[in-house]
């Protein structure tokens, strides 16, 4: 299943991800390094491309502490155990 998120969201975690990495006075190199990734990882995802793979993101995002919130409609029916499974 692939879940389209749009340019602009993608984009402004790039740029979130640049500001924290150079905030915590990182190279690109030493984050990766510090992520698991390849150097390049950190340059896509810095730059908006929208192809970068849900795991490889966490990592970087992780490494930076970095914490992703997902919020919807029918979210307290789904923290209730209502999740639908199935």
């Amino acid at each position: 299943m692939t879940v389209k998120i749009s340019t602009e969201t993608v984009q402004k975690i790039g740029r979130i991800v640049q500001f924290h990495r150079k905030e915590a006075g990182l190279a690109r190199i030493d984050l990766a390094d510090i992520a698991g990734v390849g150097k390049t990882v950190v340059y896509d995802i810095e730059n908006g491309k929208e192809t970068v793979r849900l795991t490889t993101l966490l990592k970087v995002l992780g490494a930076l502490n970095i914490s992703i919130f997902l919020d919807g409609p029918l979210m307290d029916r789904f923290e209730a155990g209502d999740d639908a499974e199935g």
